[in-house]
């Protein structure tokens, strides 16, 4: 182990897999409805079939890897949608479930007012808020009752500073959600609101999709983890998986 190493030799950052929640806001969105309802609150939202399909190929891709190159350190969102995609992985790759410890700083970011609404359906019950998230933007407009991309990048900064304290050297998976993995991206790559939503505006992170780092002690002054992939997507392509990027968020300009 390097003594002064203070960061986990790979981190690996995957969206939970297609979700009902996904597969019901896409009808939605499609239809042109106001609302959608998924029938219980967000954070019981289970994986449809094809999530479960996309999450046992994301766990045959950990399988195919030398096993010192495995992850051996598993942190989760509590959301029954991420717990199940770790679970689905975790098993096809013969790696103990038991293992998974979940955090709540990596749930969902929360939509106060505009749960259940489309972007339509936000700009016909709140208007007003609407525009102030027209002018304002979602990096900083937070919904009454929700939290903007700053509310989840302040509860991530401690996320990192967990990493960093007690995975070091250590190969860390984290399964979590769309805009988890862009805030990630914008603390460990030390981003700009304009570079981060440039990003986002490109394409939506796909279900099941990695975002990998590694560790290199040639950058920076002690080294630091660096970008090796984003929203990979091959392991589900190679499996015959099904990819999809129903966005989590239901509202905000692109």
């Amino acid at each position: 182990m390097n003594d002064t190493q203070k960061w986990p030799d790979r981190l690996w950052i995957v969206r939970h897999g297609e979700s009902a929640g996904n597969v019901a806001r896409e009808k939605a969105r499609v239809t042109d409805a106001l609302t959608y309802d998924y029938g219980t609150r967000d954070a019981d939202v289970p994986l449809s079939a094809l999530g479960e399909q996309q999450a046992d190929a994301l766990g045959r891709w950990f399988a195919a890897l030398p096993e010192h190159e495995r992850p051996d350190v598993f942190l989760c969102s509590p959301y029954v949608r991420a717990q199940q995609t770790m679970r689905h992985a975790l098993r096809r790759a013969g790696i103990d479930c038991d293992r998974i410890r979940l955090d709540e700083r990596l749930r969902e970011r929360e939509f106060g007012i505009f749960d259940g609404l489309t972007r339509l359906g936000v700009r016909d019950r709140y208007p007003e808020q609407a525009k102030a998230l027209d002018l304002v933007g979602k990096f900083y407009h937070r919904p009454p009752g929700g939290e903007s991309w700053c509310d989840v990048i302040l509860r991530l900064r401690s996320v990192v500073d967990t990493i960093t304290r007690e995975y070091r050297c250590d190969r860390v998976l984290i399964v979590a959600h769309q805009v988890t993995v862009l805030c990630f991206r914008y603390l460990l790559e030390r981003m700009t609101e304009a570079q981060i939503l440039d990003i986002d505006r490109q394409k939506d992170v796909a279900n099941c999709a990695i975002t990998g780092y590694e560790f290199d002690p040639t950058q920076g002054h002690r080294g630091k983890l660096v970008l090796e992939r984003y929203n990979f997507v091959a392991p589900l392509i190679e499996a015959g998986a099904q990819v999809t990027t129903e966005p989590d968020v239901p509202a905000g300009p692109k």
